[in-house]
C-alpha cells in the first residue's frame, strides 16, 4: 500500500461548518415552531368556541404561546386560555383576547393528586355537589365529570346568585 490522493472537496462532508450549524438549529427550531402552532390552532379550533381574529405566537424557549382574538364571552376566553395551557410543552400562556361582554373572571385550580370535581367543590364552594357547575365550566376540555388528572388546571367560575 502506498499513499492515495483525493479531492479536498469532494466527498461527503462530515464536518460542518459552525455557521451550517447554527443555520440548520435555525431552521429546526422555526419547523418546530410552525408545527406547534398547528397543533394549537387544532386543539383551540377542536374547542368548536367562537373567536374572532384567532393568532398565536410560540416562544420555545420560554415554553410560552401568546393567543390573540376576541370572544363574545369572559368563559369562552378563560377556555380558550386553559386549553392551550393544558398541552405539554407550554408553561405560560400570554393572554391578549379581548372580550366583548365582560363578565367576572374564574378562578384557575390546579388539580392535585386524590382531587375529584366532588372535592374540589367542597372547596371552592362549601358543596360537594356543586361539582356539576366546575365540570360545566369546563366543558368541552372535559368530557367527562371523572376525568381529570393532577396538574390540570380548571376554571372555577364564581356562583351566581
Amino acid at each position: 500500500m502506498g499513499l492515495f490522493s483525493f479531492l479536498k472537496k469532494a466527498g461527503s462532508n462530515i464536518f460542518k461548518s459552525s455557521e451550517t450549524k447554527a443555520a440548520e438549529a435555525a431552521e429546526e427550531a422555526e419547523a418546530r415552531k410552525q408545527q406547534m402552532l398547528i397543533a394549537l390552532r387544532g386543539v383551540v379550533d377542536g374547542l368548536g368556541l367562537p373567536i374572532d381574529d384567532l393568532d398565536l405566537d410560540v416562544d420555545l424557549e420560554e415554553d410560552k404561546v401568546t393567543v390573540y382574538g376576541q370572544t363574545e364571552s369572559q368563559a369562552d376566553k378563560e377556555k380558550i386560555i386553559l386549553a392551550l395551557g393544558n398541552v405539554a410543552g407550554i408553561a405560560t400562556v400570554d393572554d391578549r383576547i379581548s372580550v366583548v361582554t365582560p363578565a367576572p373572571e374564574a378562578t384557575f385550580y390546579e388539580v392535585q393528586s386524590g382531587d375529584s370535581l366532588s372535592k374540589i367543590a367542597k372547596a371552592q364552594y362549601g358543596d360537594a355537589m356543586k361539582y356539576p357547575v366546575i365540570f360545566e365550566a369546563n366543558k368541552p376540555m372535559l368530557s367527562d365529570p371523572d376525568k381529570i388528572y393532577p396538574g390540570q388546571v380548571l376554571r372555577i367560575p364564581p356562583l351566581e346568585g
